[in-house]
């Protein structure tokens, strides 16, 4: 792997680390499972606007694969990693971005992740940098207080600033990572192109892949960006079926009950909004006495 410099290193390192391509597979629900992709982004056209964007280092998460590596392999400024999805001790399901990683890994990853034992056993022994992803959002399904118990001991990073979760859900998860001292990362989490690049995780000084994840590591790295809401997602969702047509016009058909997707953004909107403050809640009385650096009345504006 490329131990790339970069000539400007007395600013902030960029790189949005969460981010996907047409290689994250089917979309989860059920009536479109089999017709529509999680995202149509090419890989090559994410990088370059990543790039435009100012990102100084690229990756690509994507569910559950690798395939995008292929034509980005090349780049000096190009890292490996992925979004694992994996079930809890609880049973509950939880995306984990795992970075700077390797095929072997990628291999392992996906034969543990079921197993949260066995995938823990492996990222420590590799020495892996991971993070748990949008813990305050339902878009996993449901939470448990053990699975909060686990985001504060088990996971060196959390998750702070996605830019597709509402600013209330990100403000949550900063309070959960400023209470156990845990890492901040932020990417993106784009699946249509519009949003590429809204979002990242900037580490100061760092001049390379190394330096920047040891920058993240020790607690310099600083979440930048916008966060989400109801009107990108909207315009996400809109593009992915976009996507879709362009990909088989013989989905036309679905496409034309767009007029809806507008009314099922708002009713996920107002989902999201009811999870974070039942679960904000209910993590707070877990453990009233202990102190954080973000104020409460911060995350219920």
């Amino acid at each position: 792997m490329s131990l790339y410099c970069f000539p400007r290193y007395n600013r902030h390192m960029r790189c949005d680390l969460h981010v996907h391509t047409r290689h994250s597979g089917m979309c989860t629900m059920p009536v479109l499972r089999r017709l529509c992709r999680e995202s149509y982004n090419d890989p090559l056209a994410v990088y370059e606007k990543l790039k435009s964007a100012g990102m100084d280092l690229v990756t690509i998460t994507d569910h559950d694969s690798i395939d995008a590596v292929e034509p980005l392999r090349s780049r000096p400024d190009f890292f490996l990693s992925e979004e694992v999805t994996c079930t809890l001790p609880s049973g509950t399901e939880l995306h984990i971005g795992v970075y700077d990683i390797t095929e072997r890994d990628h291999i392992e990853l996906q034969r543990r992740r079921r197993d949260f034992d066995s995938l823990f056993a492996w990222l420590i022994d590799s020495s892996l940098f991971f993070s748990a992803n949008h813990v305050f959002s339902s878009l996993t399904g449901r939470r448990t207080l053990e699975d909060f118990a686990l985001f504060e001991h088990a996971f060196p990073a959390i998750e702070t600033r996605n830019g597709h979760m509402p600013a209330r859900n990100n403000r949550a998860a900063a309070m959960l990572a400023d209470r156990a001292a845990r890492v901040e990362v932020g990417g993106s989490d784009a699946h249509a192109m519009a949003s590429v690049g809204c979002a990242w995780t900037a580490v100061p000084g760092a001049r390379n892949r190394l330096e920047y994840f040891d920058g993240l590591r020790h607690g310099r790295g600083r979440v930048r960006g916008e966060t989400g809401g109801w009107y990108k997602l909207t315009r996400e969702v809109l593009a992915i079926g976009c996507g879709m047509v362009r990909d088989d016009p013989r989905t036309l058909p679905i496409a034309a009950l767009a007029f809806l997707v507008p009314v099922i953004t708002l009713g996920n909107y107002v989902a999201e909004n009811i999870f974070v403050h039942y679960w904000l809640a209910r993590y707070l009385r877990s453990d009233p006495g202990r102190s954080c650096f973000t104020r409460i009345d911060e995350v219920r504006a």
